[in-house]
């Protein structure tokens, strides 16, 4: 069986220049933005306090983005956001001028006109895009890549995308997706990974997903819980990890938690920069095979490996086994605490820190993070069953794959 591999972060620090995107007062504009939408509410916040203590934690605490918005997944935040920042710069206004009622107004669309929105997604990214294009008389653009099921083709399709799914991987998609952008009039270019060059949106859909971040932060709050001592969170080219990162890094500068970077083993960019010790960014290519299929992406997004660099303590790539371990003890924890129904992806950094706190090979990573019965541990299950075949595949039937 492949294990869990992990390296503690003991990168060159830079000058940090890019923790500012994540500043409190930008990712309160983008909570603002999402509050204005009539589909909008909190999701859940499950406190798994049975589950706590049979792994010998002080609190385990679970976001459940399958309520959001009623899509299954936390990536419109981003995409969404972004969507209206880019409408508001080219009509000239902050974004706090345009709240759902007015993007979605004759008055404005007859002034902004119509733009297509062009993406790369493995499924919920593309799904979000989709959804508020939709929402907000717009068009978009969406290709996926080889290997992404019918379902997830079929969410976005039902949203009046036009998307595709494509023989390449994706990262080669998000390639094709940008030159089909630059040739499109009024097209525009919405990712989750930044490279050089393409960095304002990529920020904007990070300062989007920080609405999730500070609502579970005000959910702590309300739980009794001042702060998290440590986060687990997913990556793929790290958009949401490095959002994670700095918006805790952001409001507790003096005492922030440690961060755990999970990716899936097969796509772990990251981890790879990490072990290289160099600073420098490293990419995967190739098919990238795993079921995290929202985790398959080999070249990490330039703004969140500044910030992850400085402030995150450990980098884990992730056997697909423990994404299905997560998935199963999400969906059946113990007696009195709630299930959480959690997707390949989203299920990932549970399964990881189960595995830390049960099984003694770990036990040295248990160490190095100092997680204890005093530990108040933080997750973003990121997805539901997005994909409710493979999903019942996994939990019901016992197929890693």
């Amino acid at each position: 069986m492949d294990t869990i591999k992990w390296t503690v972060n003991n990168l060159p620090h830079t000058e940090d220049a890019q923790l500012k995107v994540m500043a409190l007062a930008e990712v309160e504009k983008a909570r603002n933005f999402h509050k204005s939408f009539p589909q909008y509410s909190v999701t859940p916040l499950a406190d798994l306090q049975h589950m706590a203590s049979y792994l010998g934690l002080g609190k385990v605490y679970v976001k459940d983005e399958s309520y959001r918005f009623g899509l299954n997944a936390f990536k419109v935040l981003g995409g969404s956001f972004a969507m209206a920042k880019y409408i508001a710069k080219q009509t000239k206004r902050d974004v706090s001028e345009l709240p759902y009622q007015v993007l979605t107004s004759e008055a404005l669309k007859k002034e902004f006109g119509q733009a297509t929105f062009f993406t790369a997604t493995d499924g919920n990214h593309g799904r979000g895009v989709a959804w508020a294009a939709n929402k907000l008389g717009q068009k978009a653009v969406v290709l996926m890549p080889k290997g992404t099921t019918q379902t997830r083709l079929n969410n976005i399709l039902a949203e009046g995308a036009h998307a595709t799914i494509e023989e390449y991987n994706y990262d080669e998609c998000v390639r094709m997706a940008n030159a089909m952008a630059e040739k499109t009039e009024n097209g525009i270019m919405v990712q989750d990974t930044a490279w050089e060059g393409y960095e304002e949106i990529p920020a904007w859909i990070m300062q989007g997903y920080g609405t999730m971040a500070m609502e579970a932060d005000e959910q702590l709050h309300s739980a009794g819980c001042d702060c998290p001592t440590h986060v687990f969170i997913q990556a793929g080219v790290g958009s949401l990890a490095g959002a994670v990162q700095g918006y805790f890094a952001n409001r507790y500068p003096q005492n922030p938690p440690k961060v755990v970077v999970v990716e899936a083993d097969a796509a772990a960019c990251l981890y790879k920069g990490a072990c290289a010790g160099d600073g420098q960014l490293r990419i995967v290519d190739g098919d990238m095979i795993t079921i995290m299929a929202g985790l398959a992406c080999g070249e990490p997004n330039t703004i969140s490996w500044d910030i992850l660099k400085n402030h995150a303590d450990t980098f884990v790539a992730a056997p697909d086994w423990a994404a299905a371990k997560g998935m199963r003890m999400l969906a059946a924890p113990i007696k009195g605490d709630s299930p959480v129904t959690s997707g390949e992806s989203g299920a990932a950094p549970f399964g990881v820190l189960s595995c830390i706190m049960t099984m003694e090979e770990y036990k040295p990573l248990r160490e190095h993070l100092g997680l204890d019965a005093n530990a108040k541990v933080l997750l973003f299950s990121t997805e539901g069953d997005t994909d409710p075949e493979r999903y019942k595949s996994i939990v019901w039937d016992g197929n890693d794959k």
